[in-house]
């Protein structure tokens, strides 16, 4: 029987800033972008749920990650 690993996500692991991170952001909004135009090419609907991804939550989430990784490094560094 295989055991279960029971490591914990922290915040440090989705908050701190890595290259990729920053490369999984950069590839989550182009096919975003590309979903949503496909998707109103192909069925003239407006969709929103890839417009909202790429206009609020990827920036919002690189904002967090941008400040929450400074935050830890200044309390890391005293």
């Amino acid at each position: 029987m295989k055991k279960k690993s029971s490591k914990k996500i922290t915040a440090k692991d989705l908050f701190l800033i890595s290259w990729r991170k920053l490369w999984i952001i950069v590839v989550t909004g182009f096919f975003s972008i590309m979903l949503h135009n496909a998707i109103y090419g192909l069925f003239n609907v407006e969709e929103a749920f890839f417009f909202i991804i790429v206009v609020f939550a990827i920036p919002i989430y690189f904002l967090i990650m941008v400040v929450y990784s400074i935050i830890y490094k200044l309390m890391k560094k005293k």
